[in-house]
């Protein structure tokens, strides 16, 4: 389940600039267990849609902050020290850059993730 950055750096923008697009099609249309995509870029920046019900391992980025806002289900983020924030549909939260973190779906979850473009993840 786990991607690197080098997965990242390669992979394909769905949609373009310019183009419409139907976020709850995409996450509806999603079977996987997990799947992580890259939806559009904006700049150096890209947004992710994520649909999981699993969790995703401790790791932090060392230069990218992470924006998430959940469109369905319970995201969990823990946080070092036994701290968690508990997003439900349309909360968001920002991770800073070199927070160690992991994420967690209570249930099949689909979130949306703005982050650097290539941004270094280390697992932890």
């Amino acid at each position: 389940m786990y991607s690197t950055a080098d997965n990242y750096a390669n992979e394909p923008t769905k949609y373009q600039a310019l183009q419409l697009i139907d976020l709850a099609t995409e996450g509806g249309e999603v079977t996987e267990k997990y799947r992580n995509m890259v939806i559009n870029r904006v700049n150096d920046h890209c947004l992710r849609l994520a649909v999981f019900d699993e969790v995703y391992g401790w790791h932090y980025h060392p230069t990218s902050d992470e924006l998430f806002i959940v469109v369905s289900g319970c995201l969990v983020i823990d946080l070092e020290g036994e701290r968690e924030l508990r997003l439900l549909p349309w909360q968001c939260a920002t991770v800073p850059a070199k927070t160690v973190h992991r994420t967690r779906a209570i249930g099949r979850t689909v979130n949306l993730c703005f982050e650097r473009s290539n941004a270094e993840t280390i697992f932890v």
